[in-house]
C-alpha cells in the first residue's frame, strides 16, 4: 500500500496556486436563469504542508460565475486565516477561534458569504472569494459555529449550533434574516459526543449524538474516536427561546451520522429524520482514510448508508432502519422543503469496500422508494450536488443540480448542470484545472449578495 496520505493524492491532490480564468467553454446551453456563483470548499494545504488529518488541511474555495447563459469565470482562493500561516488552534490563553481551516462549507446569509469549519468562527469572504476576516456576529457568537447551519425557508432566519468537547458541550443560536443573533443558549443534557450536523423542522430542532466522542488520546488533531460507552441518542428540542427547558433525548442504535438529509413532522406528529450514517466498522474505515492509517477504505465515505429514524414523541420510542444499500454521502434537497416533508433527496454515491456502487449523482424518490443514478463515469468523482430551483417551478424537482466533476484520466474538471427531474445533462462547463475533491458548497444567486 502506498505510504502517501490518501487525502493528498488522486482526486484529492491539492491545488498548488490561485488562478483566475474567464470566458469558460460551455457544451450545451446554460439556462439563463442560472445567474450567480457556485462556490465550493475543500481542504487544500499549501505546498510542502502535510496535515495530520484530512480535516486539518487549510480551506480553499473554488468559484464558478454564471450569468445569462455564459460561464464568465472560474477562480480559486485560499481562505486566509491564521491557520493557513501555521497559527495553532490551542494557545496558552485557550482555543483561538480565529485559527480556522475554514475548509468545510460556504454559505450566504444576510448578504455575507461565510466559509465555515465547525471548530472555529466563520470567515467572511467577498463575491470574488477574497478573505475579509473572522466573523463573530457583532460579538454575539461566543463559541465555535457548525459548518451546517440551516436557513428557515419561511423566515430567512439562520439556525446553528456550536459543539465542543468541553462544557458547555452544545450552544444554540438563531440569527434573523438581517444577520443579528436573536437567540443564544446552552442546550442541557448534551455530552462531548461529536455533533457535525443537525436538522430543523417547522416546530423542532433535532440533534444527533452518535457513538463517537472526545478522546484526548487521539493525536491527529481531531480529538475524537469511536467509544462503545458513549450512548447514541437523538435530542428533540422545541423551537423558540424556551425550547431548551423541554428537550428530550431518545436512545438509538450505535452509529455516527455525519450529514442530515432533512427532518419533518409527519401526519401523526412523529418526527422523521434521515441522514447518512456509519457503523463501527464504517467509521474506522473512514477514519483511517482521513488520517492515512492502515486498514482504511478506498474512499473517505466507505460504508456510509442512508438511515431513517422515526421519533414517536407520545410513545417515547424511535424506530429506525437503513433505507438503501448504496454507499452515499452529501445528501441535499430542494431547500424550499427544509423542515417539511420532501419527496426527493439527492446524494453522491461512492464504491463501497467491495467495489459496489461507483461514483454518481443519486436521486431518491421517498414516495415510491426508488432511486435513479447519473453515472459519473470511470475515474470521475462528482462533488456534492447543489439543487437550484427553476424559475416558475411548480414541482419539487423542477430545477437543476450543479456538481463539479474531478476527472483523473483527463486531469481536468467540469461543472455539470443536470436536470433535477430526470438527471439528464443540460450543460457542461469546462474548467481551467482539475478541481480538488472537496466537501460542501452553495449556489449564491446574484440577488443574495451585497
Amino acid at each position: 500500500m502506498t505510504t502517501e496520505k490518501p487525502y493528498l493524492i488522486g482526486h484529492y491532490t491539492p491545488a498548488v496556486d490561485e488562478i483566475t480564468a474567464t470566458e469558460l467553454a460551455v457544451e450545451g446551453a446554460l439556462p439563463p436563469e442560472l445567474t450567480g456563483r457556485l462556490i465550493r470548499n475543500s481542504h487544500n494545504p499549501k505546498p510542502g504542508v502535510t496535515p495530520t488529518h484530512w480535516f486539518k488541511g487549510s480551506g480553499m474555495v473554488h468559484g464558478i460565475r454564471l450569468r445569462e447563459g455564459r460561464a464568465e469565470w472560474y477562480r480559486n482562493r485560499w481562505v486566509h486565516t491564521p491557520a493557513l500561516d501555521g497559527a495553532p488552534y490551542l494557545t496558552e490563553q485557550g482555543p483561538d477561534l480565529t485559527a480556522s481551516t475554514a475548509g468545510t462549507h460556504v454559505i450566504e446569509h444576510a448578504g455575507r458569504l461565510l466559509a465555515l469549519c465547525e471548530a472555529n468562527f466563520p470567515f467572511e469572504i467577498t463575491r470574488d472569494l477574497d478573505t475579509v476576516g473572522a466573523y463573530d456576529f457583532d460579538g454575539k457568537l461566543r463559541s465555535a459555529m457548525t459548518a451546517h447551519p440551516k436557513t428557515d425557508p419561511v423566515t430567512g432566519a439562520l439556525h446553528f449550533f456550536g459543539s465542543s468537547p468541553f462544557p458547555p458541550y452544545l450552544m444554540y443560536y438563531v440569527a434573523d434574516d438581517q444577520g443579528h443573533i436573536t437567540e443564544s443558549f446552552e442546550v442541557p443534557g448534551a455530552t462531548a459526543s461529536l455533533k457535525h450536523d443537525f436538522a430543523v423542522t417547522r416546530n423542532h430542532v433535532v440533534f444527533v449524538e452518535g457513538t463517537v466522542t472526545f478522546d484526548p488520546a487521539e493525536h491527529s488533531g481531531i480529538p475524537y474516536s469511536w467509544n462503545d460507552a458513549q450512548p447514541a441518542r437523538i435530542g428533540v428540542m422545541p423551537r423558540g427561546p424556551q425550547g431548551a427547558e423541554k428537550i428530550r433525548w431518545f436512545a438509538i442504535e450505535p452509529g455516527n451520522m455525519l450529514h442530515a438529509g432533512n427532518a419533518y413532522e409527519d401526519a401523526q406528529g412523529r418526527i422523521v429524520l434521515e441522514g447518512t450514517t456509519v457503523d463501527r466498522e464504517g467509521f474506522q474505515l473512514s477514519w483511517n482514510w482521513w488520517v492515512g492509517a492502515p486498514g482504511r477504505g478506498s474512499e473517505p465515505n466507505t460504508r456510509s448508508y442512508n438511515r431513517r429514524w422515526v421519533v414517536d414523541l407520545v410513545a417515547g420510542r424511535v424506530d429506525e432502519q437503513v433505507v438503501d444499500d448504496l454507499a452515499v454521502e452529501f445528501p441535499t434537497l430542494n431547500e424550499d422543503f427544509l423542515g417539511v416533508e420532501n419527496r426527493y433527496q439527492y446524494a453522491i454515491s461512492f464504491p463501497d469496500q467491495h467495489g459496489y456502487g461507483g461514483y454518481g449523482v443519486v436521486k431518491y424518490d421517498r414516495t415510491t422508494g426508488t432511486r435513479q443514478i447519473h453515472r459519473a463515469g470511470d475515474a470521475r468523482l462528482p462533488s456534492e450536488a447543489v439543487f437550484v430551483p427553476a424559475a416558475g417551478a411548480t414541482r419539487e424537482d423542477d430545477g437543476y443540480l450543479l456538481t463539479v466533476v474531478s476527472d483523473l484520466k483527463q486531469d481536468a474538471s467540469q461543472l455539470l448542470v443536470l436536470d433535477a427531474a430526470g438527471l439528464d445533462r443540460i450543460a457542461t462547463v469546462h474548467l481551467p484545472r482539475r478541481v480538488t475533491g472537496g466537501i460542501h458548497g452553495s449556489w449564491i444567486p446574484d440577488t443574495a449578495t451585497r
